[in-house]
Parts: C-alpha cells; structure tokens; sequence
C-alpha cells in the first residue's frame, strides 16, 4: 500500500546546504530503496524537509530505509558542515494512501511544493523532484513508476502528455487541508470505507473527528 512521507529538519533547520548534499541524499535513498524493497514513486527536497510517495515490499521496509538513510545523511551533513548532534525532528511522519482516489494528487502535492514556496513558477524548472522524470521523461534511476501513473497511456510520451494535463491547477483548498492533516498526524488519506478497512486491519484509530470529516480542517505547514 502506497504511503506519504515527510522528514523534517530539527527546529524547521536547513538540512541541504548545497547541490552536493542533495546528490548524496538522492544516491543514498536509491540504495537502500533498493536493499529494503521500497519503490519510490515520487519525491521532492526541499531546503528544511523531504516528502516521499513510495510503495514498500514489507510492513518493516519503509521504517529500515529511513533509519538507515537518515543515519547515513547526518553522519555526512555533520562531517560536512563541521558540526555535531541531531538534524531530524524525531521520526519521520507517514500515512497510507488510497489509491484510486489520492495517489496522482499526491503526485501533484509533493512536486508542486517548490511552486507553493514561491521557488519556481513552474515544476520543470526545479531540479530536485520527480516531476522532471515523471512529466518530461527525464531519466531518473531513482524513479518505480506507480501501476496508476502506467494508465495514464499507451506509451511514455502519451503517459507524460496527460501527466502534465493533472498540473494545470494547483492543490488548494479541502484536498491541501487532508492531505497535510493525514501525513502530519499519521492518519490515512482515503475516503471512509477505506479508512473503515485500515481501522480493521491494523486495530488503530486512524482519522479525527466526525465519520464522514475524518481529516479536519486546521493548517499546518508542509
């Protein structure tokens, strides 16, 4: 099953300082996206966080490549910036996604966050997410392309064609609040009968309020 996430600097602090470290931290998840079965479908970094779309081959998988990652990247961010102690706020925040319904508007959500950040005007114009890979069919090794993101075409130039249709508008509104709701609270983002089905299987309460609202509608960051 699908999951959204979110890895934060301790204290909103900057966690990638230059290029370099960005390359590192790329080359480091591939490997161990690799190690521990993870398919990463989407990704952005920005300059205080990291978001992930990615589908693990395990119920552990996810827990062990983050662990393993972060280990790696502040042992190197440290040596680099000749400093010691934590970079992360805690563990990183996750929640399980609905396919049908969410999957491309997390797509949407994690590669329009430099737009949202007033960064670029454009995705294309930034080069450390997926949507370069997943738009303009930009080699990324990095990249598992989703079965959903697969029905988008017949082929790689239809798929990006109507990929790049589902970025004609931003993500605002109900679907922002949910989504920012789901990942920093650890909840699902899905509709009640899929969440109803999660509930069942892993015996935890997962939304907030009234049936029907499971998501609420306070903001945060993200």
């Amino acid at each position: 099953m699908p999951e959204h996430i979110i890895q934060r600097g301790n204290n909103q602090q900057v966690i990638f300082t230059c290029d370099t470290g960005m390359k590192a931290y790329v080359a480091w998840l591939k490997d161990y996206a690799v190690e521990f079965e993870v398919a990463i479908h989407a990704w952005v970094l920005m300059s205080n966080h990291v978001h992930l779309l990615c589908t693990p081959g395990s119920n552990t998988a996810i827990t062990s490549m983050m662990q393993a990652l972060g280990r790696r990247y502040v042992q190197y961010f440290n040596r680099s910036c000749r400093r010691s102690g934590t970079l992360w706020e805690g563990r990183f925040r996750s929640c399980l996604v609905q396919e049908e319904t969410y999957l491309l508007q997390l797509y949407r959500y994690i590669e329009l966050n430099p737009v949202r950040a007033d960064m670029v005007s454009d995705p294309a114009d930034y080069s450390w997410s997926s949507y370069q890979s997943n738009a303009l069919g930009k080699g990324a090794a990095l990249k598992t392309p989703h079965p959903l993101y697969l029905t988008l075409g017949k082929n790689a130039k239809t798929r990006q064609a109507n990929y790049r249709d589902l970025f004609r508008y931003q993500v605002e509104g109900e679907l922002l609040d949910d989504i920012r709701k789901a990942a920093n609270k650890g909840l699902v983002l899905g509709n009640e009968r899929f969440i109803e089905q999660v509930e069942a299987l892993t015996g935890k309460v997962l939304k907030e309020g009234k049936r029907g609202r499971p998501f609420g509608w306070r903001k945060t960051k993200g």
